[in-house]
């Protein structure tokens, strides 16, 4: 099981590399990568994959298995280097020792209305901050792959973990304890715009105290730190975020990520598999108080 996961891991990582490629045999993943590159002008010039195995299951004569995928992208464009990185959960299954399926686990999608509340009469003293890029950006590099045991750790952890870099990058917190005003977290209790995409993406259009932002139009207007709002389906409800981290050869944004825990990934997330053709942004450049 494990040398057939290897060799699987050994393909793939030819498919966004290697000179000859069989459209027949093609990883899904490679090809909508490899396109989303060619639109850039960018190329793969090393890859590596790896497995982490984290549950199996028996059933007759079939095993299932779950891991994690890491993959590492060394990508080249108009001369310059960039290193980008992501993990996804996946699961396999095996006959009698013969790999037999393989795909992705799409994560969760947190999904509650109420989650999107946020109370309109907001305080209107100003609490004085400057906003640290650097250090939220440093946070993200941090923590992209993993979860900060001071922070309780959601199944869509998102918007948490951008709530996070924010914090990091010393924004203030304001609203306690009511979970539907502010941004703000304590202990056991937040509020629903910490921890939930669509109240964040609510939060950072409308605040006028605290933490507060700008809505801008183009990504190549935002610096690092700022904050990517998605909307995968383009129905009106933004069910991820992401906070940028580097800026490519064009001067696009390179951003950070859990849930799809990804860093220095292209902003317009055209290689995900979240992604579809009706989906919609928000551009968010954090500002001073």
């Amino acid at each position: 099981m494990e040398k057939a996961l290897q060799e699987l891991f050994e393909f793939r990582v030819q498919q966004f590399v290697g000179n000859e490629r069989n459209a027949r045999d093609l990883f899904s993943k490679a090809e909508i990568k490899l396109e989303s590159l060619l639109k850039r002008s960018a190329e793969i010039v090393k890859a590596k994959a790896a497995g982490n195995i984290i549950g199996t299951t028996n059933e007759d004569e079939f095993q299932k298995v779950k891991y994690l995928a890491h993959y590492q992208y060394l990508i080249k464009q108009r001369g310059n280097l960039y290193l980008e990185e992501e993990t996804e959960e996946r699961v396999a299954k095996f006959y009698k020792g013969a790999l037999i399926m393989d795909e992705e686990v799409k994560p969760p999608i947190m999904e509650n209305d109420s989650f999107s509340i946020q109370n309109a009469s907001e305080p209107e003293e100003r609490i004085s901050y400057q906003y640290d890029r650097l250090k939220a950006v440093q946070y993200a590099e941090r923590w992209w792959n993993t979860y900060n045991p001071a922070y309780k750790k959601f199944e869509n952890n998102c918007t948490n973990y951008i709530s996070q870099c924010l914090r990091a990058g010393e924004a203030p917190m304001r609203g306690h304890p009511s979970r539907g005003t502010g941004w703000w977290y304590q202990h056991t209790n937040w509020s629903y715009s910490w921890a939930v995409a669509h109240s964040l993406k609510n939060y950072l259009g409308n605040s006028k105290s605290g933490l507060r932002a700008k809505q801008v139009s183009s990504p190549e207007q935002l610096n690092l730190g700022d904050v990517i709002c998605y909307d995968f389906e383009g129905d009106g409800r933004f069910n991820h975020n992401t906070i940028v981290t580097g800026k490519d050869a064009n001067g696009m944004p390179l951003v950070n990520a859990n849930t799809y825990n990804s860093r220095m990934r292209y902003w317009a997330y055209e290689d995900s598999s979240a992604y579809t053709p009706n989906i919609k942004y928000r551009f968010y450049n954090i500002i001073d108080g």
